[in-house]
């Protein structure tokens, strides 16, 4: 089933045409022919007898892309003087820069800001570190740190690939939590690398965010840095996942009627956010679960497996399922995907129990897509912005560093990330709630507002709080 037009692969338009009836209906109607759906037209712009505008337009894919160009370029009455890929101008010169917050008007602001007086600071933080939270970025500042080993769905990229997407989580860091996230893509390969360097830039930040790190090598550099740093160390990929994720459930056994208790959950991906999803999964009592990778089914005793899946074969898949995910998704009563694309039919969620939970979560491209699901699942969800029900980590992180930062906790606990969920999924109001809506919009900028207070008492309750 091939895909729909979308903004991720918009362009615009910069077209001049006669100054006669019709030029323009033309020009849409030869856009439209060619699959591509209009998705903003600017103001006329008129020149005598030609007139200028520019179009949006939504395509599938870089081809199609090039069919809607072409199909402009044939008009005998429009001349296409220019396009442009919205996404790569969107990213020019990147999404984010500094700004300074301290006047600089004269010489009694540079006095303070900088010479002589910085120096009185500078000692004062010498003499106690922990003014440097206070009195040093470190107040609202977190680092983004990747090695592009495992960005979205494209893997192992390396850092300067990866540089695009922490961009793009620090400009959501700003945007929704109000905290100053700084990207930071390392030439660092092992553990013991990605480990050190964090260790060593750890005085500058309020915390870390690892993001887009290859399992099973993020779980180690995680435990690692919790351990030896004291301030908030969060895996995105695993933990903001899996607390929306929880949330999304929450709310879908509200309309289902299930009970946690009882259900059985298939996790496809056993990455970093599939065993982060298995573990809050248990946390909250959920009855069976079964994980699942490339070879099949997760189970004790099953050979070929890192530390990793060890644990989540001795945790999980009490009765030892064995088989495809074909297999075992039958009679579950939830699918969860963090894998790739295609990996179920329509097929393999009919054999699932009555009214099941679809959470299709792989992007750019679920597990399964909606349309094709043929309104089978009871719930569908994907991490897609352009279906209902986006599973995304926007909803948690933001919250979650803004109230570790406001309590001053030096780590994330399991509490801190109940509770994130529990705020996430009390967001959707009973009068709210449908199967089109078991999360709140990612554009909802109240959440954070119930996240992060939620957050930092979770913090104050489980003692992480930093003396001041």
């Amino acid at each position: 089933m091939p895909s729909l037009p979308t903004a991720a692969f918009s362009i615009t338009l910069d077209c001049q045409l006669h100054n006669v009836p019709g030029a323009l209906g033309k020009l849409c109607t030869a856009i439209g022919d060619a699959g591509g759906n209009i998705g903003a037209l600017d103001g006329f712009d008129v020149r005598g007898p030609v007139l200028r505008r520019n179009l949006v337009v939504h395509c599938r894919d870089v081809d199609h892309q090039q069919q809607v160009v072409s199909a402009v370029q044939v008009l005998s009455e429009v001349t296409l003087v220019d396009w442009w890929d919205r996404t790569f101008k969107m990213h020019e010169a990147g999404k984010i820069h500094v700004l300074s917050t301290a006047p600089v008007n004269d010489k009694d602001d540079l006095s303070m800001a900088y010479t002589p007086g910085v120096a009185r600071v500078c000692t004062a933080i010498q003499h106690d570190p922990g003014l440097s939270h206070e009195y040093t970025i470190r107040k609202n500042t977190v680092a983004i740190v990747s090695n592009g080993t495992a960005v979205l769905g494209l893997g192992d990229i390396g850092p300067e690939g990866a540089m695009p997407v922490m961009e793009g989580k620090a400009l959501l860091f700003k945007e929704f939590g109000g905290v100053d996230g700084f990207p930071i893509c390392i030439n660092a390969r092992t553990v013991d690398e990605v480990v050190e360097f964090v260790e060593r830039i750890a005085p500058t930040f309020g915390g870390i965010n690892l993001e887009d790190i290859a399992a099973p090598e993020c779980f180690e550099i995680e435990e690692r840095l919790s351990k030896s740093l004291d301030i908030p160390v969060f895996h995105d990929d695993q933990h903001g996942t899996a607390v929306v994720t929880l949330a999304a459930l929450w709310n879908s056994l509200k309309i289902t009627g299930k009970k946690m208790e009882d259900l059985s959950v298939v996790i496809a991906g056993m990455g970093a956010a599939g065993v982060a999803i298995g573990k809050i999964l248990i946390n909250a009592g959920v009855g069976e679960i079964v994980g699942c990778d490339r070879a099949g089914a997760i189970y004790s005793g099953r050979g070929e497996m890192n530390s990793a899946k060890e644990w989540f074969a001795v945790n999980t898949n009490p009765s030892r399922k064995m088989g495809s995910i074909g297999d075992v998704m039958n009679g579950a009563d939830v699918f969860v995907g963090v894998s790739g694309p295609n990996l179920i039919t329509a097929a393999d969620i009919r054999s699932m129990a009555k009214d099941p939970i679809v959470f299709a979560m792989a992007n750019p491209d679920p597990e399964i897509r909606p349309e094709a699901a043929d309104g089978l699942a009871a719930v569908m969800a994907t991490g897609r912005s352009d279906y209902p029900n986006q599973i995304n980590n926007v909803l948690a992180f933001p919250g979650i560093f803004r109230g570790a930062l406001d309590a001053h906790a030096t780590d994330i606990t399991e509490g801190m990330k109940l509770a994130a969920a529990i705020a996430i999924a009390e967001a959707v109001s009973d009068a709210e709630l449908s199967p089109s809506f078991v999360v709140p919009s990612v554009f909802n900028r109240s959440i954070v507002e119930k996240v992060a207070p939620a957050v930092a008492a979770a913090a104050v309750a489980d003692g992480v709080i930093r003396q001041r």
